[in-house]
């Protein structure tokens, strides 16, 4: 076998140069010692007894450093690399690709704005308190949202004492939102907003007030007069999002209207415009017209304190 010099085992090496003892294969496939300094091979104080299997498990420099060429090979690199280089943005939005799911609809899973899902992807926010809510969602972990770990997988975790209990109890927890929704002048909509708690209810009793799921609803809480004596201010409000669809007039509604939510009752008008109706009525109605508004969902309950 002749060696490389171009990997430092030719005739010229620094082993040979300075007459150490080396050792050479043989045809037969043992090893013979050396101490000829013109002479290539490997220190004899690295080999113990004869090594008959040497060379034939010895990688040649093709086998060893074995050129990338192969479409697999590129595959597997580009991935490395990536994953190396993706953001929580880009795991989300692979996910999302993977999934077959729009922003919107992880938004609305998640019971956030759709923009604070867009400026997670584009990167303007580089973590999120949701990323746990987020990840189950898309069916991982948060670890692999957050570039800890290359496996997609989801974690299995034990259920909580509170999920114990709801399910004991047979209760569906609903969240609390932070949105503002205004019966006065209205507050924007299209913003990161908070969940500010939870609220339990029967299950049962859902079923017959709802149209989709536990995950179209959410609770919130008016602002303003303009509804009473209906709503007061700071009432509690159960909303379900699974309900769009205008078939009845004057029902109550939560929409946005232009970039504001509020809770207005909903009228249709022969000309095909729709009058947000007050029950207060010092309140004049307000006409909307084309895609002036845009309904989030039903008002399916109130709650308040007495």
């Amino acid at each position: 076998m002749t060696a490389d010099p171009g990997l430092g085992f030719g005739s010229k090496n620094e082993l040979s140069r300075k007459g150490l003892a080396v050792v050479e294969p043989r045809p037969d496939g043992r090893l013979r010692d050396t101490v000829q300094s013109g002479e290539g091979g490997l220190p004899s104080s690295l080999v113990d007894g004869e090594l008959e299997c040497f060379v034939a498990h010895t990688p040649t420099y093709s086998e060893g450093y074995r050129p990338v060429n192969s479409q697999s090979d590129m595959a597997f690199y580009r991935d490395a690399y990536k994953f190396g280089q993706m953001t929580v943005g880009d795991r989300i939005d692979e996910r999302l690709q993977k999934l077959g799911m729009s922003q919107a609809e992880l938004a609305r899973r998640v019971k956030v704005s759709q923009p604070t899902i867009n400026a997670l992807i584009r990167g303007n926010n580089t973590t999120s308190k949701h990323l746990h809510r987020i990840a189950a969602e898309l069916e991982t972990s948060p670890a692999f949202l957050a570039g800890e770990t290359d496996n997609d997988a989801p974690v299995a975790t034990a259920p909580s004492a509170l999920e114990a209990l709801t399910e004991k109890l047979d209760l569906a927890i609903v969240p609390e939102l932070e949105l503002g929704y205004s019966m006065g002048g209205g507050t924007t909509i299209f913003e990161q907003y908070e969940q500010k708690g939870i609220v339990p209810f029967q299950r049962a009793w859902l079923r017959s007030m709802m149209r989709g799921t536990v995950a179209d609803l959410f609770v919130a809480r008016g602002e303003g007069d303009s509804m009473q004596p209906t709503i007061l201010d700071g009432d509690i409000v159960l909303v379900d999002t699974a309900q769009k669809d205008i078939r009845q007039q004057d029902r109550i509604w939560a929409v946005a209207y232009g970039d504001l939510g509020v809770i207005k009752r909903v009228r249709r008008t022969p000309k095909g415009s729709y009058l947000l109706l007050s029950d207060n009525a010092a309140v004049p109605p307000v006409e909307c017209v084309d895609e002036e508004m845009q309904v989030v969902g039903r008002v399916i309950w109130i709650g308040r304190r007495i």
